[in-house]
């Protein structure tokens, strides 16, 4: 790859009697991007009804496929509109495609993970979807948002797993929280009235 690069540069220096200059190349979500695979479970589906297929007597459905992660975990969507693709991960089927938007738990109107793409007709509550391509920064770009924990990061190499990044619990998201017993108490003038105006005053 650097040589395909490097190469045409020094040949055009080399001709008009330049000095090569020196080549930087930040490679980022090309090569991180597709090295990672995020795993999400479905909580709930929801058929939604759009219109008439053409067909006589057959409306066009969408089922909208709720998941246990979304605009926290992966903002890239509502953000930039970025697109994403997923495939059922924890069994195949041989179930008719069904027409899908698969979104997140976040009650947001933008909470969309895979805008519209087709996924087996019997997928169901427990099953695992895997979305591809969610390296770089999907997780740098993670948040807490409505409190939700973010994942683990685990890495596979040849055949084994390894947790690299360790699941979050409460506690770390309520760590950095002060309790009222922690918080100094007001200041006993704040707590006092504003004065009232001598009668007949101005303000």
């Amino acid at each position: 790859f650097f040589g395909a690069l490097f190469s045409p540069q020094a040949a055009e220096c080399a001709q008009l009697g330049l000095p090569v200059p020196r080549l930087a190349v930040e490679p980022g979500r090309a090569i991180a991007g597709p090295g990672t695979v995020t795993l999400y479970e479905i909580g709930t589906i929801k058929p939604v009804r759009l219109g008439s297929s053409g067909a006589p007597g057959a409306a066009l459905v969408r089922n909208y496929v709720s998941v246990d992660g979304g605009m926290s975990d992966n903002i890239r969507t509502a953000l930039y509109d970025a697109a994403y693709t997923c495939v059922l991960a924890n069994r195949t089927s041989d179930a008719p495609p069904a027409l899908c938007r698969v979104v997140g738990k976040h009650c947001e109107s933008g909470d969309v993970l895979v805008r519209d793409l087709w996924l087996p007709s019997d997928v169901q509550p427990g099953d695992l979807l895997a979305v591809a391509a969610t390296g770089a920064y999907c997780w740098s770009m993670a948040s807490n948002y409505n409190y939700l924990l973010k994942p683990p990061v685990v890495a596979v190499r040849d055949g084994a797993a390894t947790e690299i990044v360790r699941r979050q619990t409460l506690s770390d998201v309520f760590a950095l929280d002060a309790v009222l017993a922690d918080v100094p108490a007001p200041s006993p003038a704040i707590d006092q009235p504003a004065p009232e105006h001598p009668a007949g005053a101005r303000s």
